[in-house]
């Protein structure tokens, strides 16, 4: 990963290969950002016009590259544009840093330091910069042959508010919180044949136990033997039978109790109800929401949070063969509901149902579970933006609060109650699905049914953000990790009593 300094030297006398600062649109040319005072003044003020020469306007996600010619002590000048840039201490001006940074080091991939003199006026303006450049960073070439381009090994934040009060904790969450990221990326890229039920769960019990989590997998014998008919189901046609795991982060003098519950579909062919064979491809990605509740407790666990966690990751691939469930089967959900399956691509609410029941039995204050859940999700928010759903307005807010200070889009939807009958079913408690329209909310609607009284619930949809089909600020083309930054400052806020 790379590693991260502080300094509030001048960039110009840095021994570094490059130099990245920041530029956003101005009236008649582009606008130098707080950072490159130094740098302009070694080119006698000519900055702006060169690199308006070169076509630079500060557009978010633009990169305008230069010879240092002499101004700085590195050979090579990077100017990253971010767009409009919010008044401080917005999540909108952390969010354009965010995307700078992320842009920048994208385009510095191969080199091997850098300087980065962005306009950081404190604390959150730093975690900001340095999540865009881990996040940015980040590419997964496990399967190429040949050397790919490095990352960034060593970056130098410079700033004006680099000596703030906090930036040090700050730049240490950043770092957490973004290698938790890359790695349920990591997971998502993993092809479908080498991340199955069985290696997902090793996978997540190692690196739980790596911060002595508590970890207890159930295997397909196990699920069988306590009624869990979701995972069962949904699984038994697969080859790559289910897992349920628990991950239980247990820290002193905790007052609360958050638990995760994450949809793990390793693949999803559709079952029975197969999909388009078009509509397959990123389907290796099903299972982002497992990844995201995983790698967020072992962040929460690494900053100490002080409250208790329990993930949950419900892990199966659900496939077509003779042992396939059918569409028209009923299922016993654990805890003894039945669901009539009338389509076996609807399958992720059957796998969460389950882990949503057993976390209730924890006594959580609050559930949140996270899943690539409806395409319709998608249909209606577009691919950037997940799907809020709550079992209380108030809540709902606040996770759209926290997810904006984390710099993850997200919008509330609704639990509409007159909704409900179109999961009725004629001969079990509930069918897995309505008919056409609002099916993210009927997704919700049905996962709302195995909420225990009392509880709080959310339900996260991030069938949109979760795979990205190209590159842009710090997201990388495929598996984002979406969720994760959201889960930790969600966890975080319960600790401030903010929820």
């Amino acid at each position: 990963m790379t590693s991260i300094a502080l300094s509030s030297a001048a960039p110009t006398g840095l021994k570094v290969d490059a130099v990245v600062v920041g530029v956003a649109p101005g009236d008649d040319e582009v606008a130098l950002l707080p950072g490159s005072e130094s740098l302009d003044k070694a080119l006698k003020g000519s900055l702006a016009e060169l690199l308006g020469q070169l076509g630079a306007a500060g557009k978010a996600d633009e990169v305008t590259k230069l010879p240092a010619m002499g101004a700085a002590k590195a050979g090579l000048l990077v100017a990253v544009g971010t767009g409009p840039l919010a008044e401080p201490g917005t999540p909108a001006r952390h969010e354009s840093l965010r995307r700078a940074a992320g842009a920048a080091a994208r385009a510095l991939a191969g080199t091997q330091s850098a300087a980065v003199a962005l306009p950081v006026l404190d604390e959150q303006d730093a975690a900001a910069v340095v999540e865009g450049l881990l996040l940015g960073g980040y590419s997964f070439d496990q399967y190429k042959s040949g050397e790919p381009k490095a990352p960034l090994a060593s970056v130098t934040l410079i700033g004006p508010g680099i000596k703030a009060k906090g930036v040090k904790e700050a730049v240490t969450r950043a770092e957490a919180v973004s290698t938790a990221v890359n790695r349920a990326r990591d997971w998502v890229n993993l092809p479908p044949r080498d991340l199955t039920p069985a290696t997902f769960a090793e996978a997540a019990t190692k690196l739980a136990k790596s911060v002595k989590l508590d970890v207890e997998v159930l295997d397909e014998k196990a699920l069988a033997k306590g009624g869990y008919g979701g995972l069962i189901g949904v699984g038994q046609g697969s080859a790559h039978p289910p897992r349920l795991v628990r991950v239980a982060y247990r820290p002193s003098r905790a007052k609360k109790h958050v638990a995760l519950v994450g949809k793990g579909i390793t693949f999803d062919s559709g079952g029975l109800s197969l999909k388009p064979a078009d509509s397959m491809v990123e389907m290796k990605s099903d299972m982002s929401g497992a990844a995201a509740v995983v790698a967020a407790i072992h962040a929460i666990a690494q900053l100490g949070t002080k409250v208790a966690v329990t993930a949950y990751a419900a892990m199966a691939e659900n496939m077509p063969s003779g042992s396939a469930q059918r569409p028209s089967d009923v299922i016993t959900i654990y805890g003894g509901k039945t669901v009539e399956v009338l389509n076996t691509d609807a399958e992720g609410r059957l796998v969460l149902a389950d882990g949503i029941v057993r976390a209730a039995e924890d006594e959580p204050d609050l559930i949140i579970d996270v899943a690539t859940l409806t395409g319709a999700a998608v249909v209606a928010l577009g691919k950037r933006v997940s799907g809020i759903m709550a079992n209380d307005d108030d809540l709902g807010a606040r996770i759209h609060d926290a997810a904006g200070r984390a710099g993850e889009a997200m919008w509330p939807l609704p639990l509409p109650a007159d909704m409900r009958e179109k999961l009725d079913s004629p001969i079990a408690d509930i069918a897995n699905i309505g008919d056409r329209w609002g099916g993210a909310l009927q997704g919700g609607l049905f996962l709302q049914e195995f909420v225990a009284d009392g509880i709080g619930w959310a339900h996260l949809d991030i069938a949109g953000p979760a795979f990205s089909d190209k590159a842009f600020g710090y997201t990388p083309k495929g598996g984002t990790g979406a969720g994760v930054r959201t889960l930790v400052q969600l966890v975080e806020d319960v600790a401030d009593g903010v929820i």
